[in-house]
């Protein structure tokens, strides 16, 4: 009587981890759904600040949507916020990654360039903020649901992975771009 018992709870206590582990990926997927839709979301209107004809607009804007984009995603994963630290990562990953530390201020600057240059810089800008924002907001998706904070990211470690999310963004910017001009 005493083992059935045992096994009885023994099943009870089984049946009951599984429905949490199920609970668990559930809420985990609905996350996920989430912060892709946010990352999305951030890449399309970096892309759309990159087309703003005035030099350096688009650099201020494009951090802003940055920010707002960690904001978000910090709400999804339930992680503390900080402005600073988040500013301070994305600065350490794009200056990690040379060529868009070099392009994108350049690209901003050439739109001061009466017709070719504004059409040059915000193409350019365009594709390179939306690029941007995907690799960042890829990185901060991947370490938050890992259970990461603001505060434990390391950029050396993420910079492999920020720089295969950077290519892949180029390509997902430029087929919204096209999309977006074919309509």
């Amino acid at each position: 009587m005493v083992q059935d018992k045992n096994q009885n709870s023994e099943k009870e206590n089984a049946v009951e981890q599984q429905n949490q582990t199920a609970d668990a990926e559930l809420s985990f997927e609905g996350k996920t759904e989430e912060a892709d839709k946010i990352i999305k979301n951030s890449v399309y209107g970096a892309a759309g600040v990159g087309l703003v004809p005035i030099p350096w607009v688009d650099f201020v804007g494009l951090t802003a949507i940055q920010i707002k984009m960690l904001h978000s995603l910090s709400k999804v994963y339930g992680v503390e916020f900080s402005e600073s630290r988040g500013k301070a990562v994305i600065t350490s990953l794009v200056s990690g990654y040379l060529p868009i530390a070099l392009v994108q201020p350049i690209a901003s600057f050439i739109k001061s360039i009466p017709l070719v240059g504004q059409l040059t810089g915000a193409v350019t800008m365009s594709i390179l903020g939306g690029a941007t924002t995907y690799a960042i907001g890829r990185v901060f998706n991947l370490h938050f649901a890992a259970g990461g904070t603001f505060w434990d990211l390391d950029a050396n470690k993420m910079r492999a992975y920020f720089e295969e999310q950077f290519e892949e963004g180029k390509k997902v910017t430029s087929q919204a771009r096209k999309k977006a001009t074919a309509a």
